[in-house]
């Protein structure tokens, strides 16, 4: 994490009620003392607002507030993405899993917020979507992860969640069990690809233009795509069973399944370390998009830059550190309506009833 230099300058109120919290302009605090800890910089510096008397340090501003174990987050950002499970990265950290889901759970948060503030205006390249299918707590519980990359660029323009309904081939004790978890917990919805799609789709192009979408013959797709106003779209479809070269027009987001499966240790196949929560599924897949996006070379042999350099977002891949280096405060960010149901830990997981929603006022 960056250290907090000692002639640290807050920028702007933390307080969401103060009017100085948005806009800085005339906005006055003072010194408030200090206060010190065991770990470095061992001496916070503390300021009070003048206008709404709240008192706030420093550390107020830094991704690794209000934790314990603020060592953990940056290696714990590679390990996420390094095919590591929960219980392993806590026998290496030397702490309780739920010191590491608490923490994980911290990054997702995060990379969606800067995700949102990082976003190109426009799409100036076509879209290549598609979904990623998965499951959570069991596999009675499917989902697709709805993914829009661009198609030069590799860049994760969005990406949004949809449960399904468990398929295929099934026993008869399996179909005895779904009929009861519906009864009990509700069918998903038919519709869910059809509208979340949509849903993706305005998160990547929030502005009115012409889209070029490449897609397989999902038949929700082009229903999707009728609930969009303002957008005008180009549909393009490939045959799902074409070969999955990089001749294939669908390779980039084919390029990222693979990523996910390969980097994630919820996503493996006969894993055991699979998300007990479907909220735990939206947040891995941010914090990879993060990563896909700002970290991650075009090709591992011959560079080509970041996706987000392709598009002209920055100039040099990002770090860990640079990623992290700044707390982001959703009072300051208008997210997408989707992902701020997922900043809130909104998803529900079918049989977790008392599943607990971020609503904590200070930390993020």
């Amino acid at each position: 994490m960056r250290t907090i230099p000692q002639n640290f300058v807050p920028p702007f109120c933390p307080q969401s009620s103060c009017r100085f919290h948005r806009c800085t302009d005339g906005w006055q605090w003072k010194h408030h003392g200090s206060f010190t800890r065991q770990c470095a910089p061992h001496v916070i510096p503390r300021f009070r607002c003048v206008h709404c008397g709240v008192t706030f340090s420093s550390q107020t501003f830094s991704t690794s507030y209000y934790l314990k174990r603020p060592d953990l987050l940056e290696p714990l950002f590679h390990r996420l993405l390094a095919g590591s499970c929960y219980r392993q990265i806590a026998r290496e950290a030397r702490c309780a899993p739920t010191t590491v889901m608490g923490q994980a759970a911290r990054l997702g948060r995060h990379a969606l917020l800067y995700l949102t503030l990082h976003r190109p205006d426009r799409v100036r390249e076509p879209l290549v979507i598609d979904g990623f299918e998965s499951f959570a707590y069991s596999q009675f519980q499917p989902l697709h992860l709805n993914n829009a990359v661009g198609s030069g660029s590799h860049f994760v323009y969005g990406f949004t969640y949809s449960p399904l309904r468990r398929k295929g081939s099934m026993t008869a004790t399996q179909k005895r069990m779904r009929e009861q978890l519906e009864l009990r917990y509700g069918r998903p919805n038919s519709k869910s690809i059809e509208i979340e799609v949509a849903e993706l789709l305005r998160i990547a192009a929030p502005r009115e233009q012409i889209l070029t979408v490449r897609s397989d013959e999902h038949p929700a797709y082009p229903r999707a795509f009728a609930r969009l106003e303002g957008v005008r779209i180009d549909h393009e479809q490939t045959p799902s069973v074409a070969a999955r070269t990089s001749g294939n027009p669908l390779f980039p987001v084919n390029l990222l399944d693979l990523l996910l499966r390969h980097n994630s240790a919820n996503h493996k196949r006969e894993t055991i370390a699979y998300s007990r929560r479907h909220q735990s599924v939206i947040e891995r897949m941010a914090l990879l998009a993060l990563w896909r996006n700002f970290s991650k070379r075009f090709s591992e042999n011959h560079d080509g830059g970041t996706p987000a350099m392709r598009i002209g977002l920055c100039r040099t891949p990002l770090s860990a550190k640079a990623l992290l280096g700044q707390r982001l405060f959703a009072t300051r960010i208008n997210m997408p309506g989707r992902w701020e149901v997922y900043y809130r830990r909104l998803v529900p997981t079918m049989g977790i009833r008392r599943a607990r929603a971020h609503s904590l006022k200070r930390a993020f």
